[in-house]
């Protein structure tokens, strides 16, 4: 058996960061198992899918490398979908519902009201061909309910363990809407079992939902998948993160400097019993496991991202980071020995790869220089050696300044600082003196801007 997964996010919008864990969890199992990722487009709501959404949900998915290796659209598939649907009614499993809304709506209430709980009494199937035929002239128009067995459904879960659901407690679930609209949860069902879906991999919020999908995996005459269920992402004040929460877009991510890396091994890592450490896609697919993830809620914390994105880039090398520096104009001024010094300087220092052009000026100028103690820096440019410079200039130019000037600690240090960089902290110095070289830096300590 060849393990295929599934994600299947709606192009109603951008992939936010539950669609992206749901896609990095998929994706890591599939690759551990040696199996295949299929990225299914659930765009069966045309009134809200669109395809510039569609286009971004691809690129996103690429940006964080995951690539997949099925790819269908749930909106091409509906002559399959209406097939299925009409072998669940000849089944007696689908069967037609005339209440409108405001008629649901009052009757649960009347139940809530009396101490039952509001799931739908069935009472479609008292109808008789008259009543329908009746409703039907009145223009009434049937959704499409599907009947569950009123049975207990039980699976064993691959994070939850035994899992035990009687669908007496819940209502016959809406397939097909009046409009003739298919709801997700029959072409889902349909699709998983014509792509050969082996595991369904998801947050919690659908554990009530496996059942009657179980039951019309059943009905069609389908192996059932292997079902697992992860806890859900809450914020540090509790609220549960979703689209419909106004969750971070994977693109307002990226946008914001957090490289691909970091969110990768981020979405792979939180929640599980594994430290949060930057790792690339084969070790976080070698690493991935069943019983690593918690039933805890998983905490998204914004100041945890930043500090994984930091890691990221500290330890980035110079071959990596150049095409991008090159982008942001930070190595127009350095040839290629100066750009690699220059990144071996600045990393240290980095939280966004874009900090890297603020960075830059402090080398290539212009800036303003701040003279905290003029006698300082005035007896700092006398000693100032000649070139070439190297990392050791910095250690012996300033010794040769405590010296001459009896100034130690941070009253020889954040003076020279503030001079050269025009900022009390950064990169450094013995690592940026060399790339500002001599005229610079002469400038600076004579309160020139440079």
């Amino acid at each position: 058996m060849t393990i295929t997964v599934r994600v299947a996010p709606s192009p109603t919008g951008y992939l936010h960061i539950g669609n992206g864990r749901a896609a990095m969890l998929n994706y890591l199992f599939a690759r551990k198992s040696g199996g295949k990722f299929m990225l299914r487009i659930d765009d069966t709501d045309d009134t809200r899918s669109k395809p510039e959404y569609e286009t971004a949900i691809i690129e996103d998915l690429a940006w964080l490398g995951l690539t997949h290796d099925i790819f269908a659209r749930q909106s091409e598939r509906a002559a399959r979908h209406n097939e299925a649907a009409e072998k669940l009614k000849a089944s007696a499993r689908l069967y037609p519902c005339y209440e409108t809304a405001a008629e649901l709506d009052r009757r649960r209430k009347r139940q809530m009201a009396i101490g039952k709980p509001p799931i739908y009494d069935r009472a479609a199937l008292k109808l008789t061909p008259e009543q329908r035929a009746a409703y039907e002239a009145e223009g009434r128009k049937p959704h499409w309910r599907f009947k569950l067995s009123h049975e207990k459904v039980t699976w064993t879960d691959l994070i939850r363990g035994p899992v035990e659901i009687d669908t007496a407690t819940l209502s016959d679930p809406v397939l097909i809407r009046e409009d003739g609209r298919f709801l997700y949860t029959l072409p889902s069902v349909i699709d998983d079992i014509d792509f050969a879906i082996t595991h369904i991999m998801r947050g919690e919020d659908h554990v009530t939902n496996t059942a009657p999908q179980i039951e019309i995996f059943d009905a069609m005459g389908a192996p059932r998948p292997h079902f697992a269920h992860y806890a859900l992402f809450q914020t540090s004040g509790g609220e549960m993160l979703s689209k419909r929460s106004g969750a971070l877009s994977l693109r307002e991510l990226r946008d914001d400097g957090i490289e691909a890396l970091t969110l990768a091994a981020y979405l792979a890592k939180v929640g599980t019993s594994d430290a949060i450490e930057p790792a690339s896609l084969d070790d976080l697919a070698r690493d991935f496991a069943f019983e690593k993830m918690g039933r805890a809620l998983a905490h998204f914390d914004p100041a945890e991202l930043a500090a994984l994105n930091a890691k990221v880039l500290h330890q980035m090398s110079y071959e990596s980071a150049a095409p991008r520096l090159a982008a942001l104009g930070v190595l127009e001024k350095l040839d290629a020995a100066q750009g690699q010094a220059f990144w071996d300087a600045v990393k240290p220092n980095l939280t966004r790869l874009s900090d890297a052009a603020d960075l830059a000026r402090l080398v290539t100028g212009p800036l303003t220089p701040v003279i905290e103690d003029a006698a300082l820096t005035t007896a700092a440019a006398a000693l100032l050696p000649p070139e070439p410079w190297d990392e050791a200039t910095w250690p012996a130019w300033t010794k040769a300044v405590a010296a001459d000037t009896g100034a130690k600690g941070r009253a020889l240090y954040h003076p020279l600082r503030l001079a050269l960089t025009g900022r009390g902290d950064g990169p450094e110095l013995k690592k940026l003196l060399p790339l500002i070289g001599r005229a610079k830096t002469l400038a600076r300590l004579e309160g020139t801007p440079a």
